[in-house]
Formats: C-alpha cells, sequence, structure tokens
C-alpha cells in the first residue's frame, strides 16, 4: 500500500522545484561561513564566527573561472558564461561587460598601470579590451591550437607571452599584434603563465607536473625545475623576483599541496605548504605588512582558502566558503584584500584583518 502512494504521489513540477531550489540557494549563501584560527604551536585550533557580509548582483551567470586586479579599485573576472566582467570591488558595483569570445574564458591578464586586459579562451584566441574604449574587443590574437591557458605581460607591457594545451608558448610584439617568438615541448600542457617582475623571464606550470622558466630573448628554456608527483596547476612569483611559489592537483589530501621554489640561486624546493583536500587550483603571495611575516594564500577545489608562513610552512587560518564549490582563483586586490573565484557564487571579496593577530573574513560576494 504504502509503495502504490510512493508511485501515485504527484512529483513537483519542474518549475517550483527550480523556485525552491533558487530560495535554498540564496538561504545556503547567506550562512555563516566556517573559519579556523590556528595558533602558534600548530597543534589546536579554535572556530571563529565570521561576520555578516554584503551580497550584490551577481557578475556572471555561470561558473567564474579566473579574478585578475585591475587597479586599486576595479577588478576583472570571466567565466563559462562567455563573458569578461569589470567590477569596482570596493562599492560591488559592475562596471563593464565585454562579450567576444565564442566559449568559456580561461585567464585574464591586465597591463599594468593602464585600463586595458587581456582574456584568453577555449575558443583558441586571445583578445585585448579597453575599459574605456568600446565593448568590443581592440585586439585579437589567434595562432594557439588548442584552448588558451596561460597569459603573462612583460613589465614594460610590450609583450605578451601565451600558452596553451596545444605544448606551445608564443610571444606577442603588442606593437604590431605579431607572433615573433614560438616555442614547443612535448606534453607541456600549459597551465598558468606569469612574468618575473624587472627579468625578461617568463615561470610556467605544466600538466606534466613541472615548473619551467623561460627566457624571453628568443623563448628559450632557462631551466626546470624539480618534477612534481601531480600536475602543477598555477603559479605565482614575488614581487622582489627572488621566489616563486606552484601548486598541485590532487584528491583526498594527496598531493593538494603548495611549494615554494628559489628563483635566484638554488633553484632548489625551499618549503611546501600541506593541508587542502582537495585540488590547489591558486596561490598567490600576499603583500607583507610591516614587521609581519612574509604569507601566502591558496585556494582549493574544497571551497577553502588558506593562509600560510611563507618560511615555515604552518597554516595559519582558513576560511571555508560553504556553498561555493570549487575555488578556481585568486588575486590581490590591496594589503588587506583578496578576491576569490568559485564556481557556484560568483567572486568573493576576503578582508585580510591583523588586528586580532590574523584573521580571513568574506566581506561582499558578487
Amino acid at each position: 500500500m504504502l509503495l502504490l502512494y510512493r508511485q501515485l504521489k504527484p512529483a513537483l513540477p519542474q518549475k517550483v522545484f527550480c523556485r525552491l531550489w533558487a530560495v535554498m540557494g540564496k538561504l545556503q549563501s547567506k550562512l555563516r561561513h566556517s573559519t579556523y584560527k590556528y595558533r602558534p604551536d600548530g597543534l589546536t585550533e579554535e572556530r571563529v564566527q565570521t561576520k555578516a557580509f554584503q551580497e550584490y548582483s551577481p557578475a556572471h551567470v555561470d561558473a567564474v573561472s579566473v579574478v585578475a586586479t585591475l587597479n586599486s579599485d576595479l577588478c576583472v573576472s570571466g567565466g563559462r558564461d562567455k563573458t569578461a566582467v569589470a567590477y569596482n570591488w570596493k562599492t560591488g558595483h559592475m562596471v563593464k561587460r565585454f562579450r567576444g569570445h565564442e566559449r568559456e574564458i580561461t585567464k585574464i591578464a591586465c597591463i599594468p598601470k593602464s585600463n586595458q586586459f587581456f582574456s584568453a579562451s577555449r575558443d583558441k584566441t586571445v583578445m585585448m579590451w579597453d575599459l574605456q574604449g568600446s565593448s568590443q574587443p581592440r585586439q585579437q590574437l589567434s595562432g594557439h591550437a588548442m584552448v588558451v591557458t596561460g597569459l603573462a605581460v612583460s613589465p614594460d607591457s610590450s609583450q605578451l607571452c601565451t600558452g596553451s594545451r596545444d605544448n606551445s608558448l608564443l610571444l606577442w610584439d603588442l606593437g604590431t599584434g605579431q607572433c615573433v617568438e614560438r616555442a614547443s615541448v612535448s606534453r607541456n600542457l600549459v597551465t598558468h603563465l606569469c612574468w618575473v617582475p624587472r627579468e625578461p623571464y617568463v615561470l610556467q606550470s605544466s600538466e606534466d607536473k613541472t615548473i619551467r622558466l623561460w627566457d624571453s630573448r628568443g623563448l628559450q628554456m632557462a631551466h626546470v625545475f624539480p618534477t612534481k608527483q601531480q600536475i602543477q596547476t598555477h603559479c605565482d612569483v614575488s614581487v622582489d623576483g627572488h621566489t616563486c611559489v606552484s601548486c598541485s592537483s590532487g584528491f583526498g589530501g594527496e598531493g593538494c599541496e603548495a611549494t615554494l621554489w628559489d628563483l635566484r640561486q638554488t633553484r632548489d624546493r625551499m618549503c611546501e605548504y600541506k593541508g587542502h583536500f582537495q585540488t590547489v587550483a591558486s596561490c598567490v603571495f600576499l603583500p607583507k605588512p610591516t614587521a609581519l611575516m612574509p604569507m601566502i594564500a591558496t585556494s582549493a577545489h574544497d571551497s577553502t582558502v588558506k593562509i600560510w608562513n611563507q618560511d615555515t610552512g604552518a597554516c595559519l587560518f582558513t576560511l571555508s566558503l560553504d556553498g561555493s564549490g570549487p575555488l578556481t582563483s585568486l588575486a590581490v586586490g590591496d594589503i588587506a584584500s583578496l578576491l576569490c573565484a568559485s564556481f557556484y557564487r560568483g567572486v568573493h571579496l576576503l578582508r585580510v584583518d591583523h588586528s586580532r593577530g590574523l584573521e580571513l573574513q568574506e566581506v561582499a560576494a558578487f
């Protein structure tokens, strides 16, 4: 009888179900997030309640793949909805939306001290945009045979280096829009690129589990760091250009780490940061406040952002962005702010608070 009742019981209409799901999503996004503050002994942790945050109109209608800082007020994000969005991350207001790519935007690189930026896409193209110009691309660069997964602008803004899953790196003259150098290495599926400050070198992470350093003068390989056990998903270079950090894929705590490397002398591994339980998708050096230790931040597919002591590898704070899904990208806003892109809840504005030791709080989402 019970079985017959279950069979005859009418299901919820799809429209009602979708509305119910949306309401549940909104309620979930309002929940306070789990945070953990680590004590100096590294053995115990205390749970900290985060403050309420402001939720603005979402910048994207689908997963956000990448976020980058354009200047002290503006950030640019891109995602599966094939659009790039410029946002004032201090006020929460959208400034401009850019459309032109035919598939998901994978990477964004901003030109220093300008209103211009580049976006890379699964449609194999790179486009240049101007915040002060029209919403159409100023320039389109085509040269890769597969999805473009790396972008890096030279310190003098005269060149752009692009990388792809087609195993190649291309160097572009931004004055002419022409490709001037090309390099290819077997199985070198590029995952990220960044230019070393004040140097002609480009750092690259790869799916072949290695980190490579390229000399842009001829686009020659200058160094290959010791091979890791997992895919290297992302890399970043310190402001002084002395060190770099990369992060690894993984699952269940296997892999899932970030690694600090020496760029200047031995080029050896200096430190590892372990504590995530899924793929670490992004890693960045944090600006060093006066009299405080150097720190690194990581975001992962386990929905957590962690802050680490750069020198010791100790985890100083963990923020869990519940309901956000995999966290895909990190960008430094200013000395006390981080921007974090996610699959399900857009871009998060995080505040690094030093008033009571060290805390990381979500203050806004858009």
